[in-house]
């Protein structure tokens, strides 16, 4: 709810002061912030309750027994007509004791007055928790790393979900009132990217073929060399007498002349990371992905290294019996299969570093650049290892902001066919699957009938296309690994992001046509209080609940719960089309139908403005 939840909260807090006045239960007075309202699980339980658990050891009482005296007393303010807050405890509804919890059944009325009239004065702000005068994340400068792509290749499927992920949470987190920073660290750097080049020489550059000469997306050039040195190396078809074992050496050695600086290797790498750059960057325009920040491999694999030694002076890390720095480990991952220590270099014994010493320098370069109180890195389960030694290892340095390093992990995502693999030219590449999502979205409007009616149809199919891609990606928990299936994406019914445009599309028809018809939305208090039928009311409650959705979204980092959410209004809305006609009844009951009609109007809000947190773009017409 909005100010119905937290009028319930003051106005539990107040009773429950006044039980112990009452029965002279010693101990500090319970502050609201400390009650925590829930939903029941069940409407005829109530619409908002509040667990008396907490107070069981202090109160030295059972929890249903506190339950029933703190609703006596609030059965007591009724009565004498007490206010909270300069509001009428009767006002709020009917209060009673359902166990061991304090609910209430809202006075509906007055909610979908309260509630609609909220969505109404804050429009797109609806949701903003600042806009709500509630500030949980303020003061919370959040730094979010996503994407992380390798300039050898295109974005694929992976990285879709990653970007999904890490731009719909820096979403989230900014409407829940945080400062987000969003920051993308570019791998340009490595003996896969010399596998490109050196791809590049032996079967492009005598011939001056280029990107541009060829038709192609830079990123898909270079990402087609990659594959092509894979096949040099091992043979065309696996055999073994046009295989070039060789091939592999070159690459290091042309790695080994990158880090010495050779002008003619340096210049062609530079040449084939901006081709790749510029690529992927029109991917990211496309799916909605910005970043206030890149950061370059090329540019940090250095750091770390000062910072490791300051650590070994100070006693932090060791230095092994065959000469690398390493830190003792076993706090944070345990002993070994035989019970010894377990350590992680930091520092090989010539001195170069490894990849970790420059995520270390990097976090540190990162904080310096915007100090941040909070860093999200969105990465692959795969990598939990390494994120428990990075922060682990940051801890011991002494840096303050370390408490608030979090890895959000998110599982595998592949086909029905199986596992991708770069290496070998089967990955799923990002715009070849929003490419074929999009050519049968436009297949499925030309096949209603509604190529016309939609406007640009190709522009219209693109939308969908993101909408089926995104909201897919988004709607399983991050950590689960995921299966897919570009067939049920696009599908314009069930828990899909086209099913969401679906929807907010025909509410626009409805307001449109309601505007032809002379009937326009009314949020008067006479009329939306005629709002009380049952899917009213199921509808009114869960577009209030969407600030609280949002809060909860942006502490768990959990955009599934968004997409939850919007399933849930669309599936209420449904209902409420359903059971209470709006047009239709326009003539013998005007002020009902202007009402339901307003009730329309902010269900389209509150759809806006959470399709825009999962990445889901609005359509008025489909």
């Amino acid at each position: 709810m909005a100010s119905q939840k937290e009028m319930f909260r003051s106005v539990v807090a107040a009773a429950i002061n006044a039980f112990m006045a009452e029965k002279n239960i010693q101990g500090e007075s319970v502050e609201e912030s400390s009650v925590r309202v829930e939903t029941p699980p069940k409407p005829e339980m109530g619409d908002l309750g509040v667990p008396m658990f907490t107070l069981a050891k202090s109160f030295r009482m059972a929890p249903p027994a506190i339950a029933q005296g703190v609703a006596a007393v609030i059965a007591s303010f009724v009565e004498k007509k007490t206010e909270i807050g300069g509001v009428d405890v009767s006002s709020l509804g009917t209060v009673l004791a359902v166990g061991p919890y304090v609910n209430v059944k809202l006075n509906k009325a007055s909610a979908a007055v309260d509630i609609l009239r909220l969505i109404e004065k804050q429009g797109d702000d609806y949701g903003s928790l600042n806009a709500e005068g509630k500030k949980p994340l303020s003061g919370r400068r959040v730094m979010v790393e996503y994407s992380s792509p390798n300039t050898n290749k295109p974005l694929h499927l992976g990285h879709m979900r990653n970007d999904a992920l890490g731009e719909s949470v820096s979403r989230i987190l900014k409407k829940a009132g945080a400062d987000v920073f969003r920051t993308n660290i570019i791998n340009n750097r490595g003996v896969h990217i010399c596998k490109s080049m050196l791809a590049y020489k032996l079967f492009h550059e005598a011939k001056g073929e280029t990107p541009e000469s060829l038709g192609m997306k830079g990123d898909h050039f270079v990402g087609q060399c990659y594959v092509e040195f894979d096949r040099y190396m091992k043979g065309e078809d696996g055999k073994p007498e046009t295989a070039h074992p060789e091939a592999a050496a070159q690459a290091e050695e042309m790695l080994v002349k990158w880090e010495k600086g050779d002008p003619e290797v340096r210049a062609l790498w530079q040449k084939m990371n901006d081709w790749t750059l510029n690529g992927v960057k029109e991917t990211y325009k496309r799916t909605g992905v910005d970043f206030e920040k890149l950061y370059f491999e090329s540019d940090t694999y250095l750091l770390g290294k000062e910072v490791i030694q300051t650590g070994l002076d100070k006693g932090i890390f060791f230095k092994a019996d065959d000469g690398s720095v390493r830190i003792d480990i076993t706090d944070v991952v345990g002993k070994d299969r035989d019970g010894n220590n377990q350590s992680k270099v930091l520092l090989r014994k010539d001195g170069t570093s490894v990849y970790i010493t420059q995520d270390i320098g990097t976090a540190i370069k990162r904080h310096e650049d915007w100090p941040y109180n909070q860093m999200v890195y969105v990465v692959a389960s795969e990598q939990i290892y390494h994120f428990k030694v990075l922060f682990y290892i940051l801890r011991q340095l002494g840096y303050d902001w370390t408490d608030k390093l979090y890895h959000l992990s998110y599982g595998l995502v592949n086909l029905p066919s199986g596992r991708m693999k770069s290496r070998e030219g089967t990955v799923v590449d990002a715009d070849d699957l929003i490419d074929n999502l999009q050519k049968d979205a436009l297949a499925a409007i030309n096949e209603r009938g509604r190529d016309e009616a939609v406007g640009n149809p190709s522009e219209v199919a693109e939308k969908v296309a993101l909408a089926a891609l995104h909201y897919y990606l988004l709607q399983v928990t991050p950590i689960k690994d995921m299966l897919f299936n570009p067939a049920e994406s696009l599908s314009f019914t069930g828990n899909t992001g086209p099913y969401l445009q679906y929807m907010g599309a025909r509410i626009a028809s409805i307001l449109r046509k309601s505007g032809e018809q002379g009937l326009e939305p009314d949020s008067s208090d006479e009329s939306l209080q005629l709002l009380t039928h049952e899917s009213e009311w199921a509808l009114i409650k869960e577009l209030g609940k969407f600030p609280a959705v949002v809060e909860k979204s942006a502490e768990d980092l959990d955009p599934s719960q968004m997409t939850t959410y919007l399933y849930d209004v669309s599936k209420a809305f449904s209902a409420f089309y359903r059971d209470c006609p709006i047009l239709s009844i326009a003539e013998e009951n005007k002020a009902l139908a202007s009402a339901r009609l307003e009730l329309s109007k902010a269900t389209l809000t509150v759809l806006k403005n959470a399709m825009e947190l999962v990445l889901v773009p609005y359509l008025d017409r489909m």
